[in-house]
């Protein structure tokens, strides 16, 4: 009975979930989005291709083991001219021979060994490959907090839409009951014509609002799927509601607060990209170093007339041990020109740091009087909401009383829905400029 009434709620749970679709928070949102997103896999791929560079230049130091097997078939032998005498004591001082120098199949077998013993440009190009790999993790946070600003942004659209289309249907409904109540009036003689007729317009054309909202609201869903790399096809119910979000002056902090450049991952990426130049300058310089290379040879030969004696008679082996040492002595000034390259590279990157900082000092000003500027429209709209609400009331009330007109009732409701529409504008505009202020401040995101 008890494994039936767990099977039956697992039933039931999983039926709710394939109805309604997941649901999530807005944080949940993000990080769905950080496990599923294309954009963060790839930036993941990028990590892990960073990962196999590091290995690639580190088998660059390992001994490098190499083996060949040669057969040679010499179809027409290569003659020596030798004075004849020199194998025959009688023949004639001035006779030459032509003799063959070797035979018709020969065979040769290999093993060899180098292994670098000292590269000043490989040991700094290994240091380099981890500063990329730092580059490709930190390129993989800047994903992730864009994939969040836009997720968050997103969730935000969809519900302000949302308390939209309540207040729509709410008004939509008002009207309704109002139309009825005008064409009751009518019907006793009470009202004309016409004010039935502009309650009818007002009406239809606030259904029409209703079905536009409705269906931005279906892009706004289509859009946050996308931005979280959320199946299409699958639906999908947001947990959070505007009533949870704090939007009050509190967000914006004193522009003379302390605040670190390093919080800013794009500063933090230029930092790496310094580190990158340095590197890279170096290994230039490097260039002028001697390389030391160690180099070690077994293997074995032989020569046949005939292509069968390679098999049945013996191969003679041999061996070479050794090192070398390459000196750079001139190379046309290349190695000059590329360290002045090098140079010129790394002055660029420490020149852009005074911008960045410029650019992050703007961008949090701006985004701190954004903010303050939204809070403070909101704050107006949303008084001005009560107003209107307040206004249509009581113009309805005038109105079923017999002491106002059907005319004032309209431009009191013309009046509310332009409020609301200003209102939720205000909301939305408020919710971004908080995104905006989390990101200029590298708070939106961390890992």
């Amino acid at each position: 009975m008890i494994r039936l009434k767990k099977t039956i709620a697992f039933v039931l749970v999983l039926f709710s979930t394939n109805l309604w679709g997941q649901s999530f928070t807005l944080k949940e949102a993000v990080d769905y989005s950080i496990a599923h997103h294309v954009q963060i896999k790839n930036a993941q791929i990028d990590i892990a291709n960073a990962d196999a560079k590091i290995n690639e230049i580190k088998a660059m130091g390992l001994p490098q083991v190499n083996g060949s097997l040669n057969y040679t078939n010499n179809l027409i032998i290569q003659r020596m001219f030798i004075p004849a005498n020199t194998f025959n004591p009688s023949a004639p001082a001035n006779e030459v021979v032509a003799a063959e120098f070797g035979v018709k199949n020969s065979g040769f077998a290999n093993f060899g060994l180098s292994q670098l013993l000292f590269d000043g440009s490989y040991l700094l190009g290994l240091k380099a490959s981890s500063v990329y790999k730092e580059l490709s993790v930190k390129s993989l946070t800047q994903s992730k907090q864009q994939t969040a600003e836009n997720v968050s942004k997103a969730y935000y659209g969809i519900l302000v839409n949302e308390k939209r289309k309540q207040l729509f249907s709410l008004n939509v409904g008002r009207l309704d009951t109002l139309l009825k109540e005008t064409k009751a009036l009518y019907a006793q003689g009470f009202v004309e014509k016409v004010d039935v007729q502009r309650l009818e317009v007002q009406a239809n054309n606030l259904k029409t609002e209703f079905d536009n909202v409705t269906r931005l609201q279906e892009m706004a869903y289509s859009l946050l799927k996308f931005q979280m790399g959320y199946p299409m096809e699958e639906p999908i119910v947001l947990k959070d509601n505007l009533e949870q979000i704090k939007l009050n002056n509190s967000l914006v902090a004193d522009l003379n607060s302390p605040f670190e450049y390093a919080n800013r991952i794009e500063y933090s990426i230029l930092k790496t990209q310094e580190s990158l130049a340095e590197l890279d300058l170096k290994s230039q310089k490097a260039g002028y170093l001697p390389r030391l290379i160690l180099n070690a040879n077994y293997g074995f030969n032989t020569g046949r007339k005939v292509v069968e004696e390679l098999v049945t008679k013996p191969w003679f082996d041999n061996a070479t041990f050794g090192f070398a040492i390459q000196v750079p002595i001139f190379d046309g000034f290349s190695k000059k020109y590329k360290t002045i390259q090098s140079e010129n590279n790394l002055r660029k990157v420490r020149q852009s740091f005074d911008l960045v900082k410029s650019s992050i000092d703007l961008q949090r000003n701006q985004s701190m009087i954004s903010l303050k500027n939204s809070l403070e429209s909101l704050k107006e709209q949303k008084e001005n909401l009560g107003l209107a609400n307040e206004i249509s009331r009581v113009s309805r009330v005038k109105y079923q009383q017999g002491v106002g007109s059907n005319l004032e009732v309209l431009n009191a409701e013309s009046s509310l829905k332009e409020s609301q529409v200003n209102y939720f504008t205000a909301l939305y505009n408020a919710l971004i400029a908080k995104v905006e202020l989390e990101k200029v401040n590298g708070t939106l995101y961390n890992d």
